[in-house]
């Protein structure tokens, strides 16, 4: 039965998060080496965790990150681990870092270090609207890899915060790509329209699954670059996450936004949410 409030698990070792220890000569400290992934769990069970894990073996091997376990046995852990929890509802998260050795920019000869943190988490109310500010993209060019080093991800954010704004969506010069923690889409004349999944975005999972839902529900997808003009001039701007869904936006840089297409965002926004409900109601 679940008997724990919090989960930290780094090679073996399970305990409270508070409770770990983790080497200084881990080279996450030094240089940020590795990378991660995250979902969330409703009963106890792992939303679509196959698509999680395919993403965190691709970006393991993205960056040349060789990993000694399989995507099963991966899985499995993950599992059991979720069931020590008392909430139903967790944020589920896991790393891969490239060992741990004396600080050096080469690749060490040493096993990676995998990391898993669970906590628990309330589910957003998807009918409140956020706020939102535009910053310039300034990251490195390989934004496809979920990558442990998130400093320009983490000043964005900040400054969104301080704007008293959700989120930050990045742009380079005119070109939208995503934000500083979500992924970025717009609703325009009924058309669904997203940023191209190459170098400089992270292919978010919960991005793949609005598209099924698209095109399930006869909505036309795009998948092409759209401008910070046609960000503001949307019927809806909709932020999407593993923990956040599909958000929408009310202000982009104090400007209003969206709020054109109510009902073609409601239908959306719904059938991902009952996918969630139907997928992770096996835990009741």
């Amino acid at each position: 039965m679940p008997s724990m409030k919090t989960l930290g698990y780094y090679n073996g070792e399970i305990a409270a998060i508070d409770e770990l220890r983790i080497p200084m000569n881990d080279r996450v400290c030094w240089f940020g080496d590795g990378v991660y992934d995250a979902t969330i769990t409703g009963n106890h069970v792992i939303f679509a965790l196959d698509e999680h894990i395919d993403r965190f073996f691709n970006s393991a091997a993205l960056v040349e990150i060789p990993l000694a376990f399989t995507k099963l046995w991966l899985a499995e852990l993950l599992h059991d681990l979720v069931q020590k929890l008392d909430s139903p509802t967790q944020f589920v998260y896991w790393q891969v870092t490239r060992g741990t050795t004396e600080r050096a920019h080469t690749f060490p000869e040493t096993p990676a270090n995998l990391w898993v943190m669970l906590r628990p988490l309330v589910l957003p109310d998807l009918t409140n609207k956020v706020k939102l500010i535009t910053v310039e993209d300034i990251r490195f060019l390989l934004c496809n890899v979920k990558t442990l080093n998130l400093l320009p991800n983490v000043l964005a954010s900040e400054q969104a915060k301080r704007a008293g704004c959700y989120e930050a969506v990045f742009h380079r010069g005119e070109r939208v790509t995503e934000c500083s923690h979500s992924n970025v889409h717009i609703l325009k004349n009924g058309v669904f329209r997203t940023a191209p999944a190459d170098n400089l975005i992270l292919p978010g999972i919960t991005r793949a699954h609005l598209i099924a839902h698209c095109l399930k529900l006869g909505i036309t997808v795009s998948e092409a670059p759209f401008t910070v003009a046609e960000l503001m001039s949307a019927d809806e701007v909709i932020v999407s996450s593993s923990s956040t869904f599909c958000a929408s936006a009310s202000h982009i840089d104090g400007h209003e936004v969206g709020g054109k297409a109510p009902d073609l965002l409601t239908k959306l926004r719904e059938s991902l949410l009952n996918e969630f409900h139907e997928a992770t109601s096996a835990g009741v």
